[in-house]
């Protein structure tokens, strides 16, 4: 399983809400959604929202085994 906890937590270690996502870097609700389930998303959302939190994929994402 994949898991965005890590990306909450980036998001909060830089002061980062999902309004700033939404308005600065293009992520859309529907999006956001699907983050906070941990549901699939594009590797186009993932390359926005490492240039918008100027960070590396490995502080918004990993690998769960089941």
């Amino acid at each position: 399983m994949i898991s965005f906890d890590r990306l909450w937590k980036t998001m909060e270690n830089k002061h980062i809400s999902t309004y700033y996502l939404r308005e600065k870097g293009g992520i859309d609700s529907k999006t956001i959604r699907r983050l906070k389930n941990n549901e699939n998303v594009e590797t186009t959302t993932l390359e926005r929202l490492c240039k918008t939190l100027n960070c590396d994929i490995t502080d918004i994402m990993e690998y769960r085994k089941d």
